[in-house]
């Protein structure tokens, strides 16, 4: 059985790990309040202007938008992958991680070039070795922002148009609860107005506009683009901070377990070697006697 000072060592660093946890644990829970206002806030808007998308796209000719327009092949395939920065959140990352590389391994050979972007470290390191990094966009999941979004965008509709890539796929984690996140993989280029909502709400209407169909596609088309990645960037944000408070709410309870096992251990090793000295003392009594 280990030495007294072993113990009182192991309880001693399980107490300063519970600390450092804890801690964390509120750090996360304050930060995620924060994420949902906004991710809830942003979820209103998110609905109204899929709707408007989907209605008024459905019902002009797609072929008046470049980021509504399919391809009749797709040979090149573009993942933008939305993961956190930092780690110490359970299989948050890893889920993302590995639905994007069992996507790839499932469809690599009907897409001869599937590349990917990353947003988030992590996801970034995971994949620099395994296939071509299009563009690593850094620190824009800490705390998200629409200008950011609009960046991403910007680059993902150039290399659309110019038809570098046929399709762009993005994933995430969708926030649902502390305990729930479940992973997002959807395609946002081209844009396909029908798969946006229910059939019942993209009917083709005879719309009078103002202004001009091309002039309010031009605006309204790349602007859902960019909310797009926007909210998932929030989504991803806030079942990051989530899915951090969960694992550290773990890490201190398992952390607490630790310390009660090695208190009682430690309680045995003194009980038994104050039985020692006593039966030491004892025999030594008997002799001189």
């Amino acid at each position: 059985m280990a030495g007294i000072k072993v113990f009182n060592t192991k309880i001693r660093s399980l107490k300063n790990t519970r600390k450092i946890t804890k801690t964390m644990k509120m750090v996360s829970a304050s930060k995620l309040r924060k994420a949902q206002e906004a991710q809830a806030n942003a979820k209103s808007y998110a609905q109204k202007i899929t709707s408007l998308v989907s209605r008024i796209s459905a019902s002009v000719d797609t072929d008046i938008h470049p980021l509504l327009k399919r391809r009749p092949e797709n040979h090149k395939a573009l993942i933008l992958i939305i993961t956190s920065d930092r780690g110490l959140c359970g299989a948050f990352n890893n889920n993302a991680n590995r639905m994007v590389n069992q996507w790839i391994i499932e469809n690599h050979n009907d897409y001869p070039r599937i590349d990917v972007s990353c947003c988030g470290k992590r996801g970034y390191l995971y994949f620099r070795k395994r296939i071509p990094i299009q563009a690593y966009y850094e620190k824009v999941t800490i705390n998200p922002k629409f200008s950011d979004a609009v960046r991403i965008g910007e680059d993902l509709s150039r290399l659309f148009i110019s038809g570098e890539y046929d399709e762009i796929y993005l994933t995430y984690n969708q926030f649902f609860s502390p305990l729930s996140q479940k992973t997002i993989f959807e395609k946002i280029l081209p844009i396909d107005p029908k798969a946006l909502i229910a059939e019942r709400e993209a009917q083709k209407t005879d719309y009078i506009f103002e202004p001009a169909v091309p002039e309010m596609l031009s605006f309204l088309v790349p602007h859902f683009l960019y909310f797009t990645i926007y909210f998932a960037l929030l989504e991803n944000s806030a079942g990051e901070h989530g899915a951090r408070m969960s694992a550290m709410d773990n890490a201190t309870n398992n952390a607490g377990d630790l310390i009660d096992r090695y208190t009682l251990l430690r309680n045995r090793a003194r009980q038994a070697a104050i039985t020692t000295e006593l039966t030491e003392i004892i025999s030594g009594a008997q002799a001189l006697n």
